[in-house]
């Protein structure tokens, strides 16, 4: 029987500009980071949520051809691949917080059917939501 899904991948350009914006912008910390030979093991979280890790994977040196890894690359350039929900008490306020810190935001906060949601992108253009449930 599954008991907790703990590990999810988002593809990145460049590690180290990664983990400085989970880690400088988002606030997470860093879970692992371990090299391997030729590859990294990068993975961060929220301090909030200590069983679940966001693996940083590099699309170069990736396990996937260099042809995937291309067609992957030019998806997250358009700034349209959703990865994910965020959630927040405040979205508003972390909207503000975040915008300060230079978060890139493709959408402002906005009432929705489940909470207020905006809706931003990592420095690889992976797309994430913000919400404040109801």
């Amino acid at each position: 029987m599954i008991e907790s899904f703990s590990h999810a991948t988002v593809f990145v350009f460049d590690q180290e500009c990664a983990k400085d914006f989970y880690t400088q912008k988002l606030g997470f910390e860093v879970r692992d980071d371990v090299t391997l030979g030729n590859f990294r093991w990068l993975t961060v979280g929220a301090k909030a949520q200590p069983d679940l890790r966001l693996i940083l994977m590099p699309l170069q040196g990736s396990p996937m051809s260099d042809e995937v890894s291309g067609l992957l690359r030019k998806l997250l350039e358009t700034k349209r691949l959703g990865v994910g929900v965020f959630d927040t008490r405040d979205c508003r306020k972390t909207y503000a917080e975040l915008k300060a810190k230079g978060v890139e935001f493709t959408s402002e906060p906005a009432e929705r059917p489940y909470g207020i949601e905006a809706t931003f992108t990592d420095d690889s253009g992976n797309l994430f939501s913000l919400t404040q449930r109801k």
